[in-house]
This record gives structure tokens, C-alpha cells and sequence, in this order.
């Protein structure tokens, strides 16, 4: 017996479209700071600067914990994003410095 199709729900296809949306915006923002923390490493390799600065990721992920509660975003959650594009920009610096 053939199963029945059901038309698509118009609230969720609304939310999945903001979501989408969202997740595309997400992706060109994380680029966009790639591109721009990509010139940082290069720069730092030219002047012989350390690719890391941990007085900066420190005060960063302070800021951007004090935002998150501010936006009832939790806390730990963008912690643990920031660390993950902290980790990956150093990577990329450390790479553009030859190590």
C-alpha cells in the first residue's frame, strides 16, 4: 500500500528556511574572519611574532563569555567555539611560518 505524502508543515519549512539563512551567514562570517586572521599570520611570520598570544585569546574568550550570557547563549558552548577557531587560526599561523 502506498504511503501517504504529507504536505509540508509551513511553520517548520519558515523556521528551516531562518535556519538555513542563518547557517549561510554563519559560514561567509567564519570565512571572512579566516581571510582576515589568515593576513594576521602572515604578518606575524613576516615581523617574527609567535603565531599564538595567549594574553589575547585569554581577554577574547572572557569577552565573548560576558556577550554569551548577556545574548542567554551558553557560556561554555561559545568557550568552546572560540577555542576551536583559536586552535585552527594558530594552526594556520604556525603553517604560513614554515612549522
Amino acid at each position: 500500500m502506498p504511503q501517504e505524502t504529507q504536505a509540508p508543515d509551513p511553520v517548520l519549512a519558515a523556521y528551516r528556511k531562518s535556519i538555513d539563512n542563518i547557517d549561510a551567514a554563519l559560514i561567509h562570517i567564519l570565512a571572512e574572519r579566516f581571510r582576515i586572521t589568515q593576513a594576521v599570520g602572515e604578518y606575524k611570520a613576516r615581523a617574527t611574532l609567535p603565531p599564538a598570544d595567549p594574553e589575547r585569546e585569554a581577554k577574547q574568550i572572557a569577552r565573548l563569555r560576558k556577550l554569551s550570557e548577556e545574548a542567554n547563549l551558553d557560556p561554555e558552548f561559545s568557550e568552546k567555539f572560540l577555542r576551536f577557531i583559536i586552535e585552527e587560526v594558530i594552526r594556520h599561523h604556525e603553517k604560513a611560518r614554515g612549522g
